[in-house]
């Protein structure tokens, strides 16, 4: 908490015959926190000072404004108001709350409206421990928060692996145990919990499970293997060797995760490191924090400069908003230089060499990388808005509840019912995501019924994003007709997402939309960006079909005809398949290029099959 020393007092307004240095030499000369308002009242500019007067006066004796924004500001103001605390470091904290609480126009704003995530252990007997995005003052205890919400999960996924915690909402008190309120639930059952509702696991040794969890939340993982590699000797001692091998499985379990974390010196402990960059409009500012020597959190954020403010103020501002934000509770700072500000209650370090200089590096390699993605973005900024227009033309014209931002397109592909395949691919924002392409080999038809191998495609992808918890598309996109589409429909149904998803077909022949309970098809104008965007993505994926069509089909007449090839058995036919699939590639080689690719032995006999037909395979 700062120290107030004196209420908010108001200088009287300024008049145009008031001389400036006047009103200015009112200030006391005390750290403080002042504020600028306009005629109408409105609060232009929070600023903290060491000295009150002295800063003031900055703005307006003896200096020219730095900038046409800094001048514009001093026109405009007609008040000034200002709060005294005890100290420097009070009118930190001070300043940086107004400035959240009244957002002024001359005031710079961290650019991160996000609420991330905690892991909260609950005040509750027998705690769970959760994922939420809310901060009570309960009495809980929260960690993070967690810019990376695979982080939350992995952390959540690693704590239930290695302690049976329960989930349930019940109010597990003693009483209410001991007079049989409670049954098991299925989670006792599946062995996810030890049944603490009926007694069957005691509080003294859910809260030692507790204890670790807080130990692994706060990064020392160290101290937790060491108390279960004592604890399994004792089991092991006790000849009690089924439970030694649970424990033995839990270090094994915490060691590999320890281990993919980033590992910098074990004897860099609970420091936080800041690096920024900066240009004439903007500033960039990457946070990483160290505990026992490993990278737990990192974190960017970009300032636009308002007054363009010195690169050393916006350091001292962000690192004092990170640390509150992130309820750091670390001793020691590592920076580039000193901020402006004073941090009386922690070290500064400013590291020329070592390990400490190395961590510094890697923040401003993080702070390089964040501004070239940031310029990136706002030089497709106007891309995007076309973007964006194209896609919010398309659900108008498709009638969608939401902006189809992801899409997916299926189509199928066979020649007179041989070596059926299909594919699969994802736009979003109008663009190929190719990485999330998916070709499927046909598996459980017989013959060129595109029907049901759009049932079966189709069933495959869904049921393993759901199975992988991933997000399903906006719109999902058919190659065919009403048939097509209504195979799709069903699939959808049954694995009761037909409603998270909105779902079309496209005819070739005259480009006719199906949608789903509408016999009749629709429309679009043909120069539409809509129906060119639905024809593009129709025509990628049949491009991408296409293409694995014609290998498979190669792949399978080479390997058709060499099963006739004397002297190439199927170790050696499947060996140089795996190798080189493609026939015309291997007839077009030498015999050296040969011999490198799949032996001299086979090379010998292939150079000679295909000098003795006349057609190659």
């Amino acid at each position: 908490m700062f120290h107030v020393e004196q209420s908010s007092q108001a200088i009287s307004p300024m008049e145009e015959n008031t001389p400036k240095q006047d009103l200015v030499n009112k200030l006391p000369q005390k750290p403080g926190v002042y504020q600028f308002f306009n005629s109408q009242g409105e609060i232009l500019y929070i600023g903290k000072a060491k000295n009150l007067r002295k800063r003031v006066s900055s703005y307006f004796v003896n200096a020219l404004p730095s900038s046409f924004k800094q001048e514009a500001l001093v026109k405009k103001i007609a008040d000034i108001k200002y709060i005294l605390v005890g100290s420097e470091s009070d009118a930190l904290l001070l300043e940086n709350n107004l400035i959240k609480e009244y957002k002024p126009k001359y005031n710079i704003l961290l650019k991160d409206d996000k609420t991330y995530p905690w892991i909260c252990i609950r005040n509750e007997r027998f705690p769970r421990v959760i994922q939420t995005r809310t901060y009570l003052t309960d009495g809980s205890e929260y960690f993070g928060p967690y810019t990376s919400g695979l982080m939350v999960k992995t952390l959540l996924d690693l704590i239930r692996q290695l302690y049976k915690l329960r989930t349930c909402k019940l109010s597990l008190g003693e009483k209410a145990i001991q007079n049989g309120k409670f049954k098991r639930c299925l989670e006792f059952h599946m062995g996810n919990c030890k049944g603490p509702c009926e007694g069957l696991q005691s509080s003294e040794e859910y809260m030692q499970a507790i204890v670790q969890i807080r130990e692994i939340l706060k990064g020392n993982y160290h101290q937790v293997i060491t108390h279960l590699r004592q604890l399994m000797e004792l089991y092991a001692k006790q000849l009690m060797f089924e439970e030694a091998a649970v424990i033995k499985q839990k270090i094994e379990i915490l060691e590999k995760f320890k281990g993919k974390s980033t590992i910098v010196n074990p004897k860099i402990n609970n420091v936080d490191v800041f690096s920024i960059i900066d240009d004439e409009n903007f500033a960039f500012v990457n946070f990483l924090k160290v505990v026992n020597g490993a990278i737990v959190q990192a974190h960017n954020v970009e300032i636009q400069k308002v007054l363009q403010e010195d690169k050393r103020d916006i350091l001292g501002y962000v690192i004092f908003d990170l640390r509150e934000r992130f309820k750091s509770d670390a001793k020691e700072i590592i920076v580039p230089f000193q901020p402006l500000v004073s941090l009386p209650d922690l070290i500064t370090v400013i590291p020329l060499r070592g390990d400490k200089r190395k961590l510094l590096d890697l923040s401003m390699r993080n702070a390089f990388s964040y501004r070239s993605d940031r310029m990136s973005f706002r030089a497709d900024d106007k891309w995007s808005q076309q973007e964006s227009m194209v896609l919010s033309k398309l659900q108008s014209d498709l009638r969608l509840k939401t902006t189809p931002y992801h899409i997916e397109c299926f189509d199928n592909s066979n020649l007179q019912g041989s070596d059926p395949v299909a594919s699969c691919v994802v736009f979003q924002s109008t663009k190929p995501l190719k990485a999330s392409y998916r070709h499927y080999n046909i598996k459980t038809v017989r013959g060129p019924d595109d029907y049901a191998s759009m049932q079966e495609v189709m069933g495959r992808r869904y049921r393993h994003l759901l199975e992988q918890g991933e997000e399903l598309p906006d719109l999902i996109i058919v190659d065919g007709g009403k048939g097509q589409l209504n195979a799709a429909v069903k699939v959808l149904k049954e694995l009761n997402i037909y409603n998270k998803s909105a779902i079309i077909s496209i005819a070739k022949r005259l480009e006719e939309i199906y949608v789903p309970d509408d016999p009749v098809p629709l429309y679009l104008d043909k120069n539409s960006t809509s129906l060119k965007l639905i024809q593009r993505i129709r025509d990628e994926a049949h491009r991408f079909g296409i293409t694995f069509h014609q290998h498979k089909r190669s792949g399978n007449q080479l390997k058709s005809a060499w099963n006739n090839i004397p002297g190439i058995g199927e170790n050696t036919r499947n060996r140089i398949l795996s190798t080189e699939p493609d026939p015309e590639k291997l007839r077009s080689m030498d015999q050296e290029e040969l011999k490198r690719t799949i032996g001299s032995r086979a090379a010998k006999i292939l150079l000679n099959y295909f000098k003795n037909t006349e057609d190659h395979p």
